[in-house]
């Protein structure tokens, strides 16, 4: 099991505290046992740990006003959005108050001539997407999960298109955030570059609530492209499926997907989702651009493909088959939990520069190979970034201390290689020390913006950085 951080001794929660949330919300805050074991909890092996109370705000007032309540108590604060994240982000390791946004579900502005949006946290991907449906735009970033805009802010998060769109610190463009003495304070603007002053915004995303609370997002948006097209690819072997990823992306061919499988979670996605593909290392792309283009694309990543022992591509051209494709790789990790009823999984990710992807992915295939565990592999291997999921009984002390010892070496050796012990799982609890080891002596300067902005360590305490 992941060490738990040491956090700040834990305050009281007394009856005249609860008192005070419920003048100011009403309903809207709670002590239910339900509902704070429901937001102690991500999607991940990590235990449960329960705020003392939770506090659905509907506007960034009422978050200042929960956020100054908590700061006269000396609470700590904890930002939920969905819960989807995996390395404990949400655990309330000191109790406090759980600040729970997901009401918080208006698109305030949508600019369709300046191709941006401004929506509150709480609003998913899916609501946005489904806004935007007659407008000709998309938000591109797909972590797989439904998640909210203000969490995927906060966790730096990007998914199946960033290798072609980007990750959310690309495409966030300015934040209103509450600090932890309660001030609003705005950062970036619609501009679409800027000169002025420290990068706020940028500070912010990836934080984990550690340093504010994000209120309200400001996007970029996207076109819809003309032509969409997806294609599935099997391999001999998974050195000529990641040798064909590095090809397509040295050859600057724009692809705006390209996901690994490896033959475990193939399988595993065949029981799960219902489906016949080939049990086999393979590749999922999707191509975007005007129909020429998207031919083009394909015809360019074909040919890479089967020089590199790729079988042919299955097509998938229909809007709804594209969805049935896509949703089959998102459900990947249920797939994966599905192949041992029961379990839990313990999921993880590294990445590296694209030229040590083969090396690196070989290399942690061998170590699962010499081992006892079940571990699929999957990976948005366009940008290097690859995960697993250790399926595990956390009860049994020598499962937890074996993926703790491989994901140990997975992580190391993505460091060895120039990479990083998280692509976009971000570090929660569960990878704090591999962000000390990979960052040095920049480590203390994150405790020190960290000081700077939260003295008290009350925002997320026991999260990203040691105080």
């Amino acid at each position: 099991m992941t060490a738990v951080p040491a956090a700040q001794p834990r305050v009281a929660f007394t009856d005249e505290m609860k008192a005070e949330f419920k003048a100011l919300l009403g309903d809207r805050f709670t002590t239910a046992a339900a509902v704070r074991e429901h937001h102690g909890k991500d999607e991940s092996y990590h235990p449960n740990f329960p705020p003392d109370g939770v506090a659905f705000a509907a506007s960034t007032e009422e978050v200042s006003a929960v956020v100054k309540l908590c700061a006269k108590h000396k609470l700590p604060i904890i930002p939920f959005g969905t819960g989807t994240s995996l390395e404990g982000g949400v655990a309330a390791l000191a109790g406090g108050i759980c600040i729970d946004v997901s009401t918080m579900k208006e698109v305030l502005r949508v600019s369709p001539e300046d191709l941006d949006v401004t929506v509150q946290a709480g609003v998913t991907r899916k609501q946005l997407n489904e806004h935007l449906r007659d407008t000709g735009l998309f938000f591109p970033i797909d972590p797989g999960a439904d998640a909210s805009l203000g969490g995927m802010a906060s966790t730096r998060a990007s998914g199946t298109n960033a290798v072609r769109y980007g990750t959310m610190r690309e495409n966030v463009l300015g934040l209103t955030v509450v600090l932890a003495d309660g001030r609003i304070i705005k950062t970036g603007g619609r501009a679409r570059k800027s000169a002025a002053g420290y990068d706020l915004t940028r500070l912010f995303v990836g934080a984990e609530g550690t340093l504010g609370i994000i209120t309200e997002v400001t996007l970029r948006l996207y076109g819809i492209p003309e032509a969409i097209s997806a294609a599935v690819c099997p391999f001999n072997d998974i050195r000529g499926a990641v040798d064909t990823v590095i090809q397509t992306i040295q050859s600057g061919i724009p692809v705006a997907r390209i996901e690994l499988l490896d033959e475990v979670q193939m399988d595993a996605v065949n029981k799960y989702s219902k489906l016949d593909y080939t049990v086999a290392p393979t590749l999922f792309f999707e191509f975007h651009g005007t129909a020429a283009g998207v031919k083009e694309q394909a015809e360019m990543v074909a040919a890479i493909a089967a020089e590199f022992g790729g079988s042919e591509f299955t097509w998938a051209t229909r809007p709804e088959d594209r969805s049935k494709l896509w949703q089959a790789r998102h459900d990947g990790y249920y797939a994966a939990l599905a192949l041992r009823p029961g379990s839990k999984g313990w999921p993880t990710d590294v990445c590296v520069p694209i030229s040590r992807l083969a090396d690196c992915i070989l290399e942690t295939k061998k170590d699962i190979a010499e081992s006892s565990m079940l571990a699929p592999l999957v990976g948005h291997v366009g940008d290097g970034n690859f995960h697993l999921v250790y399926v595990i009984d956390p009860d049994k002390p020598e499962e937890m201390a074996e993926a703790k010892r491989l994901n140990d070496r997975m992580v190391d050796r993505a460091l060895a290689m120039g990479g990083t012990c998280t692509g976009e799982h971000g570090i929660g609890y569960g990878k704090m020390e591999f962000l000390e080891k990979e960052a040095g002596d920049a480590f203390a300067v994150m405790g020190e913006l960290k000081r700077a902005f939260d003295p008290e360590n009350r925002m997320n305490p026991g999260k990203v950085v040691r105080i």
